[in-house]
């Protein structure tokens, strides 16, 4: 009749070891179909890409009203970075 514990288990403790979940730092894990990016996304990337150089081309071919201007190639380069900012966020 003697128990020889109690009925809840308590994880064990050895060293410096403590369970994640005890710790907080467990995520919990999540479905993968979420990861996806939609539909629109890599064409939104492309789009901008192809701006961004297209810009910049006319800009030094002089075809841009107002003659060449590094303005034209900010906005280019400016296009080209966010493509290269949500390139890296693609899933």
């Amino acid at each position: 009749m003697a128990s020889s514990g109690s009925k809840g288990r308590k994880t064990k403790s050895v060293g410096r070891y403590t369970a994640p979940e005890r710790s907080g730092r467990y995520t919990a894990p999540h479905a993968p179909e979420s990861d996806h990016s939609p539909l629109w996304y890599p064409w939104l990337l492309i789009d901008l890409l192809l701006f961004g150089l297209i810009v910049i081309t006319l800009n030094y071919l002089s075809v841009l009203p107002g003659a060449v201007s590094s303005w034209y190639l900010l906005v280019g380069l400016a296009s080209m970075f966010a493509a290269f900012f949500l390139a890296t966020r693609y899933r």
